[in-house]
């Protein structure tokens, strides 16, 4: 039985590692922060790896402690071929293990495997597999088993077009926190027309609240002047109404709105005021300034 278990061991314990694995993979599509929870326990599972070390050397030392008592007793009373069998166990423990992850033969033992083959004058010896190789291969067919059984049989995993789903969308996530850091960074000299609805539908909230009072609810003009036709008193770019929604007008009572609205709110605003353009509200103010033609690409 302890010999069974000794070479079921090194192949069911890669299958429980490859299990976890997927169980892992699993959770963290469901939970972006299983990990973080995950590996905030890394102290914990530190001292588990400290104290199984200890108890590894202890039983080493205790090993070690045990043979050197047995040379003792052996040469006392004479028991030779006894202590040449302890001295065989005292074979350094990376020989042992090389040995048995390679099964190979001593050289002076090879007559013992070597076949009748003989191609050129080179002979071929029937050496075994090696183990590694051995459990290598029982290890990719377990991991065919429980690939097959999560990804495609039960359903538990998700498929490669959902994987891919899953994959978009958290960079989504990612690019919009990205471009929400870098909103702020547009100013007079950079400021390009916004023309998604969600940008407008933003400039038009802030006009409405800040604007509206000054220029009218459709941009027709009042205290401040006529936003809807082509004259303009300080440029109609849009870069030429962000620098003015910015720094506003003093001496006419315009207000620098740098003070009250971030940049990318400034962007949404300006952006907004420009399709106003032509709109040709009822009650319009006079024009004001000169005309403003864009100029040509």
């Amino acid at each position: 039985m302890k010999n069974k278990l000794k070479r079921i061991f090194p192949i069911l314990l890669p299958l429980l590692t490859i299990s976890s694995g997927l169980w892992a993979q699993a959770e963290e599509a469901a939970d972006p922060y299983f990990y973080d929870r995950l590996f905030s326990n890394g102290m914990v599972a530190a001292t588990i790896v400290i104290v199984v070390a200890a108890f590894i050397a202890l039983l080493h030392l205790l090993n070690v402690m045990v043979k050197v008592q047995q040379i003792k007793v052996y040469q006392e009373a004479g028991l030779e071929a006894m202590l040449e069998e302890v001295e065989k166990s005292k074979e350094p423990f990376w020989n042992r293990i090389y040995k048995r992850l390679t099964d190979a033969v001593p050289v002076e033992k090879e007559r013992d495997v070597m076949l009748d083959h003989d191609y050129d004058g080179i002979k071929e010896l029937d050496n075994s597999l090696p183990p590694w190789w051995v459990a290598m291969f029982y290890i990719t067919i377990g991991f065919a088993v429980v690939y097959m059984a999560y990804y495609h049989i039960t359903g538990a995993g998700p498929s490669s077009a959902e994987q891919y789903e899953i994959e978009m969308a958290q960079a989504d996530k990612a690019v919009k926190a990205y471009l929400a850091t870098q909103a702020n960074l547009v100013d007079e000299t950079n400021a390009e027309l916004l023309t998604d609805e969600q940008s407008l539908a933003g400039g038009k909230s802030i006009y409405d609240a800040n604007c509206a009072a000054c220029h009218g609810m459709l941009g027709e003009g009042g205290v401040g002047p006529n936003l809807t036709d082509s004259y303009w008193i300080h440029g109609g770019d849009i870069k030429d109404v962000f620098k003015t929604v910015k720094y506003g007008v003093p001496e006419k009572g315009m207000i620098a709105w740098k003070s009250q609205l971030n940049a990318s709110d400034i962007h949404a605003v300006s952006s907004y005021i420009m399709t106003m353009q032509g709109t040709n509200p009822p009650n319009a103010k006079e024009a004001q300034g000169e005309l403003y033609q864009a100029a040509s690409n």
